[in-house]
């Protein structure tokens, strides 16, 4: 089900964003009503909404429409708000002043999927602080990682640095138990955020490099869909499927309330 503005969005609604693909959007996890780090996903819109639109975001009208998307759901859901100006012309951009709001829903998955595998490519995400709509780069890469034989890509910055991956955040343990952010252009993910707020574990942010990778005691994945996920390989570097960090992370997260919508 998608909904623009509102009411039931038609294929004419859609066309311009299917041909001209500029916006940007957030995903959110919805478990009975409630959405973790919903304050947050709603802080990445107006942001975004500055960024990509030159615009101020009307917070309030969007969580109206997301509400009414979101009415009479129990359980788990996916919840996908794109911002986007169906005006937009391609030859002005500059014009596109009016960003729409699509809400669309579909069934939710479990929470922390089977452990991955990544391929590390050279790449930078164009504007990596925007979760924009703009996605065939790293939808590529994932291709040619998946023909090599794994699950996804993750990303080395032009002067060496680990950034993130595909569609997620990416965090290392060390050896102390310390939990290590790579430090580089990267999306701020929610999930992330949330983690970076708990006491427990230790945590910073740091340098890291596929030749520091041999001396990661553990790696995981972060995005709202899969929540804390395993890496147990980058390249030809192995981690363990389990570690005690992962595990506090992962009950620490789920211990974290949900905001009602």
């Amino acid at each position: 089900m998608a909904e623009l503005n509102g009411k039931p969005a038609s294929l004419e609604d859609l066309e311009r964003l299917a041909l001209t693909n500029y916006g940007h959007f957030t995903s959110m996890r919805m478990e009975d009503g409630t959405i973790r780090g919903l304050s947050l996903h709603m802080d990445r819109l107006a942001r975004d909404c500055r960024i990509v639109f030159g615009v101020e975001l009307d917070r309030d009208q969007t969580l109206k429409y997301i509400r009414q998307a979101a009415e009479g759901l129990t359980g788990v859901a996916g919840l996908r708000v794109t911002v986007f100006d169906p005006a937009i012309d391609m030859g002005r951009p500059s014009e596109a002043r009016d960003p729409h709001i699509l809400v669309s829903l579909r069934p939710g998955g479990e929470m922390s999927p089977p452990p991955l595998t990544a391929k590390s490519f050279p790449f930078s995400r164009d504007s990596a602080e925007v979760k924009h709509i703009g996605l065939h780069p790293q939808l590529r890469l994932r291709r040619e990682a998946q023909l090599a034989g794994f699950d996804d890509a993750a990303f080395v910055e032009p002067d060496g640095h680990i950034s993130e991956g595909g569609t997620w955040n990416l965090g290392f343990v060390d050896q102390d138990g310390t939990v290590v952010w790579p430090e580089a252009p990267v999306l701020p993910g929610t999930v992330m955020l949330l983690l970076r707020g708990l006491d427990a574990p230790r945590q910073i942010t740091a340098p890291v490099t596929l030749a520091d990778l041999p001396d990661m005691a553990a790696a995981f994945a972060t995005n709202t869909t899969i929540g804390v996920r395993t890496v147990t390989a980058i390249d030809d570097a192995q981690f363990p499927q389990d570690h005690p960090v992962l595990a506090t992370l992962r009950t620490a997260y789920a211990g974290i309330p949900g905001e009602n919508l």
